[in-house]
């Protein structure tokens, strides 16, 4: 059992198996207080006014469900998030589980051979969801909605399940043997059943289907959609991302049972 998870850990690409690692390392340290949450969630003003930058990173790295934070820049030790105290639950194995599979689904098929594109299409993503929080709390009556936004962990993976299904719409798939349904209402799905296991549906709506599908469209549109009508791809990945990659040449497998002809002989001009 270890040996194949181990195998189907090596097997997977460098960008899912760098970000699902990181991922789980981080909750689970977080779960038995090793690393706080207060030094990883998204807070504008500490990452303007103290420098804390990595903020910006460490917000899509925690998976699990916060309460609020504090409204103050500066946490004491005996303020609390209120988090659940068990170190695995449901709606975290079922976030870990469509990390892993449509991250690894995205690289190594639509994005197959091509790491620098798929990097930075995590990093547009990143930049669309973080700039949404920033502009949404400067927005009067919604402010104080997404001011409860502090970890955008669930809304990139929603990005890549909605990138996924669109690139993918007449797949058809099952849900738990109840009813099948097409890849295009995945991310619909996926929003079903994770108020059924407990979300909150206004908070789920507002930042899995509401920021992760603008993200997702996002992309999509300038992606795939823009340059069809256009001819230009304003989306092309900068080199300086591409020179922190190195070029993975798709190869062909030759099937075993397939003999090819030996290449023709010129024949010699008579004389």
């Amino acid at each position: 059992m270890a040996q194949a998870v181990e195998e189907w850990y090596k097997q997977m690409p460098i960008i899912t198996r760098s970000y699902l690692t990181a991922a789980i390392v981080t909750t689970i340290g977080c779960s038995l207080d090793i690393i706080s949450p207060y030094d990883l969630y998204l807070n504008p003003k500490l990452v303007v006014k103290q420098y804390q930058i990595w903020r910006v990173i460490t917000n899509f790295l925690y998976f699990r469900k916060m309460g609020n934070p504090p409204c103050t820049a500066y946490v004491t030790e005996n303020s609390g998030f209120g988090h659940d105290d068990n170190l695995i639950d449901l709606d975290f194995l079922f976030h870990m589980f469509f990390l892993a599979r449509y991250c690894k689904l995205l690289e190594e098929n639509s994005f197959r051979g091509r790491t620098a594109d798929f990097f930075y299409m995590l990093l547009f993503g990143a930049t669309v969801l973080t700039g949404t929080v920033l502009l949404g709390g400067m927005i009067p009556y919604v402010s104080a909605s997404f001011a409860k936004i502090i970890f955008l962990s669930n809304s990139l993976t929603f990005m890549m399940v909605y990138v996924w299904s669109k690139q993918n719409p007449f797949i058809h798939m099952s849900f738990l043997g109840l009813f099948t349904f097409t890849a295009a209402y995945l991310p619909w799905v996926l929003l079903g059943f994770s108020v059924l296991v407990g979300a909150s549906a206004w908070v789920d709506l507002l930042v899995s289907l509401a920021q992760g599908m603008i993200a997702g469209h996002a992309y999509y549109f300038l992606e795939d959609v823009y340059p069809r009508m256009t001819g230009r791809r304003p989306l092309r990945t900068p080199a300086i991302i591409r020179s922190l990659f190195a070029d993975e040449p798709v190869v062909a497998v030759r099937p075993a049972a397939v003999r090819f002809a030996a290449p023709a002989m010129e024949e010699a001009p008579p004389r």
